[in-house]
């Protein structure tokens, strides 16, 4: 690196991180926490509507036509709609909305001129849009995976556009609701394809079908309405207080929609999804896809100051204790109802219907070890967590996101990026731990870097879950699997752990190489470049001898900031569940500040050796 180079390089990141630290640090609530804020969804206000035109359309007409009018008024140029406002049209959002605006006032030119164009759309993407066309490509963008396709299908039967009932029943399969009365055990043997936390959409949608559609096998039918009482109990049980499955609104819609078209609109499952669907509906509106991902963001925004201690003196001691003590305190300390885990894991949210996840317990573990006042204060939640992440690794090595794998949905399977997060949190722990888990998690790491070096693709980079791009080819973020594993490999070589440096410059080449002629990154080569994705890479890069790609990549930044009381532009490249695509106000902000601070944290122990963080890119 030549003396020029590296002082552009000190001089770009100490002023970009100057102008980013502030934007993140108002945004923290004094609460203890970051709360973000998820884009509006398209399908999570389709769905939202027509569960408000079952219930009661009377009482919800109001909030009806709100919801239409945002629906109308966010339609793509192509006539159809796409996951977030930011997303090109795909058909599962497209038909959602289309199904809506059958509620619509057909005097209403706004809504009837977005109908016909969605029509239109939907033909070109389908062939038409008479039933057996939409069935057709529904299930064919869903394959055997019905966990999302019943419920489509489910709301276009009830919105009249599978023809009139009860035929139109026809095109929507029939979920084995009665199967959820097994064991959760028993699923993988009974080729049940959905995970315990879906059961509520599973009983919801298979008792519409069977009361408005029932099987013409007398015995069939007799079983389900003996055990349709139990499988409502078990809905019950499973539906938080609040009212929200998951804080979802397109589960706990779905839900709603269905019991009710079953003629359960006055059940308590129904009345308490009616209600969070009220508290979570926006002032323009719309709906999120989720309530929020505050624990999700609260610690990459901690793991990302902790990077300088410049960067983490600005955020004061008593916000650090009130971080600490609100992970503390969401940390589950006994059995999930719906997951049936053991306690230990962090959900994505301290809301009352998140479960935990292994991507959210990393991030927490990493900000727990930062947010330590004195040594060994978080210890015992440590053990606890850490625990909880081993038992849920897989016997390829790697860490799946919810459950322990069993091969059939994402859930369960092992990914790159959740693996790359659980090496960073072990290590930071590990000289902490007790004898017996030290000793288990040196054997459990030796088995995620083998599932790591075996998860390289051919040309170095690493495909992740939980984020895409929608530009790329398979709509993969390349860019962002392959910085997490690359982070997680450099930490562990940093201490010994990995010998072998191939996979480490294998990655730190295949990003050099997909950085654009801008200087940024997108998911992949030739991908527009985003705050996001020009984040994650400088994260992965700092310290490294790319000094011209690191460079490019904080001028890119620097560059594209907009004026200080301006928003950055958040991209549309979180995944949440069946692959529908969210933007997250704070990633522009938080991903940028951690590569930026990455590169200034290499810089400062290159010359004095680490100050706060012993690994260049936090979970």
């Amino acid at each position: 690196m030549t003396r020029s180079t590296a002082l552009a390089i000190a001089e770009t990141s100490t002023e970009v991180s100057r102008r980013l630290r502030p934007r993140l640090l108002t945004d923290y609530s004094t609460g203890g926490f970051w709360t973000g804020r998820l884009c509006s969804s398209a399908v999570a206000g389709a769905v939202a509507i027509a569960a408000f035109a079952r219930i009661d359309p009377q009482r919800h007409r109001i909030r009806i036509k709100a919801g239409l009018n945002w629906i109308a008024a966010h339609a793509n140029d192509d006539g159809g709609w796409g996951d977030s406002p930011e997303s090109p049209s795909n058909p599962t959002a497209t038909l959602l909305c289309w199904n809506a605006l059958s509620h619509s006032d057909p005097a209403d030119p706004s809504h009837a001129h977005a109908a016909a164009r969605a029509e239109a759309w939907l033909t070109r993407a389908f062939g038409g849009f008479d039933p057996a066309s939409l069935r057709a490509g529904i299930l064919r963008r869903y394959g055997n995976d019905r966990t999302f396709a019943a419920p489509i299908l489910t709301m276009t039967a009830l919105c009249g556009r599978l023809g009139p009932m009860p035929d139109a029943w026809d095109a929507v399969p029939q979920l084995p609701l009665e199967l959820a009365l097994a064991p959760q055990g028993l699923y993988r043997f009974l080729n049940l394809t959905v995970v315990s936390y879906a059961l509520p959409a599973l009983i919801a949608i298979g008792t519409v079908r069977h009361r408005l559609r029932p099987s013409r096998q007398p015995a069939l039918r007799l079983l389900r309405n003996r055990a349709l009482p139990g499988l409502l109990r078990i809905a019950e049980r499973m539906q938080p207080a609040n009212g929200g499955y998951e804080e979802a609104t397109p589960l706990t819609a779905f839900v709603a929609m269905s019991l009710a078209a079953a003629g359960l609109a006055d059940h308590t499952i129904v009345r308490r999804a009616e209600g969070f669907l009220i508290a979570s509906m926006r002032g323009d509106g719309s709906w999120p896809i989720d309530t929020n991902l505050s624990t999700w963001v609260t610690t990459l925004s901690v793991n990302a100051l902790a990077q300088t201690a410049e960067s983490f003196a600005a955020l004061p001691q008593e916000a650090r204790q009130a971080i600490r003590d609100g992970l503390l305190r969401q940390q589950f300390t006994t059995r999930h109802p719906l997951t049936h885990g053991e306690p230990g894991g962090w959900p994505w949210s301290d809301l009352p219907g998140c479960m935990p996840d292994a991507d959210d317990t990393a991030g927490a573990l990493v900000a727990l070890r930062r947010l330590e006042a004195s040594p060994g204060e978080s210890a015992g939640a440590a053990v606890k967590g850490i625990q909880w992440l081993l038992d849920l690794q897989n016997r390829d090595g790697g860490i799946p996101t919810f459950s322990r794998g069993w091969g059939k949905l994402p859930f369960d399977r092992s990914c790159p990026d959740i693996t790359a997060h659980t090496i960073l949190a072990l290590l930071e722990w590990r000289t902490s731990l007790p004898d017996r888990l030290q000793r288990r998690s040196e054997r459990a790491l030796t088995h995620m870097l083998r599932y790591l070096a075996k998860a390289q693709r051919p040309d170095g980079a690493w495909t992740p879950l939980w984020f895409g791009n929608q530009g790329a080819a398979d709509e993969a973020n390349l860019t962002f699997g392959t910085a997490r594993a690359v982070a997680a490999l450099r930490a562990a070589r940093a201490i010994g752990l990995l010998q072998a440096d191939g996979l480490i410059e294998r990655g730190l080449r295949w990003i050099v190489s997909a950085a654009n002629a801008d200087g940024g990154w997108g998911g992949a080569p030739g991908v527009a470049s985003t705050f996001e994705e020009s984040g994650v890479a400088l994260a992965a890069l700092a310290g490294t001898e790319h000094a011209d790609a690191i460079l490019g990549g904080l001028t890119w930044i620097a560059s594209h900031l907009p004026p200080d009381r301006e928003p950055m532009p958040a991209a549309p490249i979180g995944l949440y569940f069946a692959r529908l695509w969210y933007s997250e106000r704070l990633y522009p902000v938080v991903f940028a500040l951690t590569g930026v601070l990455a590169v200034s944290a290499a810089l400062q122990n290159a010359e004095t050796g680490p100050t706060v963080s012993t690994d260049t890119c936090p979970a």
